[in-house]
């Protein structure tokens, strides 16, 4: 590996120049570093030959479209995700890719977020879960990976000067806990800055975000790169830890890196930070690349990919138990996306796939000699559709069950800017009227990369299946959900609102004036919903399946460790299938603001004959259970007694119990502005203040002058205006000094 000594004869103008690409995807050979070439994307590699781009517009080479992240987080199964990861590795090696982008692992703050099908879910545990297993399979693979976008990048919408004004308690809590738990437990090549600004600062330029906490907290050895064209200032973006500009330009911001280091504005020590990291990374990949070859994986990655959308496909609704479907029951496939699917999201993350299955085509294949008919029943391009409506209401007239695809359309939504709303189109709702009028035995098939408004869905269909996107091979998938090949286990990783007004966001998305309140702070996506008991359509973690199970023995044990759970999940229906377990936890009367619960834990059973149980044992770690107090600027477990709550999702709840927690033990300094509740609550400074309010602190507590209870009164006030009151002011900060730890 290229050692710092390695870079010793290499000019200040090399060692800057390390730090830019060459061209739009690789980085420049200088002297013993090699160039590294890196590509999107977190679904598949989207390898460009010839002209290259970041928007998807030129073509790039054949690659597995795997589910994204909208339908892959929905699998909440960490070992199905490192298979993705591994196999993406795979194909990146074999197109010559050293650096694959991804993954995603912003949170979906809100649904009308244009990017949100490049995310993995609403909650930071399941996404830091979720990304660090992709990040170990494509780094087992010899490829590097890209953690992004760092950090706080939740809309498209001005996005390149964008500040997302958020407060310290969740920009930890929520938007950088998955990034810590990544960075720390899979250890990725490289993690790249965003384009937008956190509380003012760009992304690039901000040494706490990129030296103070990710390489100081977290331990971070690998390279940030930049987001593809958000360096405003290289110069200012060096110092404050960004290693790696991309794209390649003309030289012009080395020029500027050398000016500043002439002119004293720039340590040369941060050059040589930047240029080693680049170097420790092209090491990183020449070792990656001598890997054996796998040979052609075509086949077989398109038989994960059927696998893994299969796995990723939730069952929302099955009202008298029309899925599976029924042998000899005649079929009306309905929908433009039965036969053209919407399979993938749009921008730089798009993959030309080596094949793609057609939903009509796979379902044809497993109905038999069962009647299928298709009618396309709507247009995506706005034209009129009262004929194709008709024509497909006359189908599902003579047809035992109506299969409806539904979704939004790829020019809808799109990386580089947001949704204006959340509805399915009106007309695709007309048909779904119409239809279920004339057959009640209506399932209907959602593809959309943000969630959609299911309220008018769920109330006319008898059945609901939703794949988000489901990739490549998601025809087939969709095929063996609906005929029962696969038993759904998928699970909602965000939660369906039953109207746009409801979302904790809605007034402050996506910003105005290059500015966006995170006014809605910890309280996002479940968190909102549970907390004020609000109606949902569909909640987090939801998903349906063809069996059922039940949950019994539950154990709990607190230890330095965290919370040990443990529980019995039994299969109690008549087909074989896996379980989501989810652990959320809650504690009571906290001295802060919490949410009710919040998931801290999960796991999926193995598939389960009917009437086979599993133990099930899940850790919820400290670090997961801990808060952020702002009071000392760390992590804090709060003490006490915690509630935990095992179920199949944030509303269904099976079992539950207590446990006491030992916590952490915060004491936190005692001034003159700190208020008089504040410091009573310190025994020992209670103790200290007594003698000088001459025995007055003991009777603070049960007073009821004036009619009121004093203590409650006089709590908030803080001690350095207490000598209005009669106070000795000298003999009070004597007190205090004398308290100090």
């Amino acid at each position: 590996m290229t050692s710092k000594s390695d870079l010793s004869d290499l000019s200040v103008e090399d060692r800057a120049a390390l730090g830019s690409g060459a061209d739009f995807w690789t980085t420049k050979a200088i002297g013993p570093v090699g160039s590294v070439t890196m590509t999107d994307g977190p679904h598949g590699v989207r390898r460009q030959a010839g002209a290259t781009d970041h928007l998807g517009l030129a073509q790039s080479l054949p690659a597995t479209c795997f589910p994204p992240a909208v339908g892959l987080g929905q699998s909440w199964d960490r070992d199905l995700v490192a298979r993705v990861g591994a196999a993406l590795g795979r194909e990146a090696r074999g197109l010559g890719v050293d650096v694959l982008l991804g993954p995603g692992i912003n949170i979906k703050r809100d649904p009308r977020g244009g990017r949100n099908f490049e995310y993995y879910s609403e909650d930071p545990h399941l996404t830091g879960a979720l990304g660090a297993a992709w990040v170990t399979g494509v780094q087992g693979a010899g490829v590097g990976a890209s953690l992004k976008h760092f950090a706080a990048n939740n809309a498209e919408y001005d996005r390149m000067r964008m500040s997302s004004d958020v407060d310290p308690r969740p920009l930890r809590e929520i938007y950088l806990r998955a990034f810590a738990h990544i960075v720390r437990t899979a250890r990725p090549w490289t993690v790249m800055c965003s384009y937008n600004r956190i509380n003012g600062v760009h992304a690039a330029q901000n040494r706490w975000l990129l030296t103070d906490v990710l390489r100081g907290e977290w331990g971070f050895d690998g390279v940030v790169v930049s987001d593809w064209g958000a360096v405003a200032d290289r110069p200012a973006s060096v110092a404050a830890g960004l290693d790696l500009e991309m794209p390649g330009g003309n030289g012009a911001s080395d020029a500027q890196v050398v000016a500043a280091v002439a002119a004293g504005t720039l340590d040369v020590s941060a050059v040589d930070r930047a240029a080693e990291n680049v170097a420790r990374l092209a090491a990183r990949a020449e070792a990656g690349r001598a890997l054996a070859e796998d040979g052609d994986t075509v086949d077989a990655h398109h038989r994960l990919a059927r696998e893994v959308a299969g796995r990723c496909v939730v069952l929302l609704q099955n009202e008298n138990g029309v899925l599976p479907l029924a042998p000899g029951r005649s079929l009306a496939v309905i929908g433009e996306f039965a036969a053209e699917p919407r399979y993938q999201g749009g921008g730089s993350s798009h993959v030309n796939p080596t094949r793609l299955d057609i939903p009509l085509d796979e379902i044809r294949a497993l109905a038999g000699t069962t009647p299928v008919t298709y009618s396309r029943g709507f247009t995506t391009d706005g034209t009129d559709s009262g004929a194709l409506r008709a024509e497909a209401v006359a189908a599902a007239r003579a047809a035992d069950v109506a299969v409806l695809f539904l979704g939004v359309a790829a020019a809808q939504e799109s990386e580089g800017f947001d949704r204006d709303d959340i509805e399915l189109p009106a007309g695709q709702l007309d048909l779904l009227t119409e239809v279920a009028q004339v057959r009640p035995e209506t399932v209907v098939v959602l593809a959309h990369g943000g969630v959609v408004r299911l309220a008018p869905v769920a109330r006319a269909a008898a059945a609901i299946l939703d794949g988000g996107l489901v990739g490549q091979a998601g025809g087939g998938a969709l095929a063996d959900v609906l005929f029962g090949v696969v038993n759904p286990s998928a699970r909602l990783a965000e939660t369906v609102p039953m109207a746009l007004a409801d979302v904790p966001a809605y007034q402050n998305f996506p910003g105005e004036h290059s500015h966006v309140r995170y006014g809605e702070g910890l309280f996002v996506g479940y968190r909102w919903y549970d907390h004020r008991a609000m109606t949902v359509c569909f909640p987090f973690g939801h998903g349906l399946s063809y069996t059922t199970f039940a949950y019994d023995g539950l154990a709990l044990d607190a230890g330095e460790y965290g919370i040990r759970v443990r529980v019995t999940v039994t299969n109690t229906g008549d087909r074989a299938g896996r379980e989501v377990v989810q652990v959320y936890s809650g504690l009571p009367g906290s001295a802060v603001a919490r949410p009710v619960r919040e998931l801290t834990g999960f796991a999926v059973t193995a598939e389960l004959e009917p009437g086979a149980s599993e133990d099930v044992s899940i850790l919820l770690a400290r670090d997961d259970l801990a808060y952020w107090d702002t009071r000392v600027d760390r992590w804090v477990l709060e003490p006490g007694t915690y509630r935990v709550w095992v179920g199949a999702s944030s509303r269904d709840l099976r079992v539950s119990g207590e446990v006491d927690v030992a916590g952490d033990q915060v004491r936190v300094p005692i001034t003159l502005e700190s208020t008089l509740g504040e410091a009573l609550a310190e025994p020992a400074t209670a103790a200290a203040l007594a003698e000088v309010f001459g025995g007055m602190a003991g009777g603070f507590g049960g007073g009821s002058a004036l009619g009121v209870d004093m203590m409650r009164m006089i709590a908030s006030i803080p001690l350095n205006r207490l000598a209005g009151f009669g106070v000795d002011a000298d003999r009070l900060a004597a007190a205090l000094d004398a308290d100090a730890p």
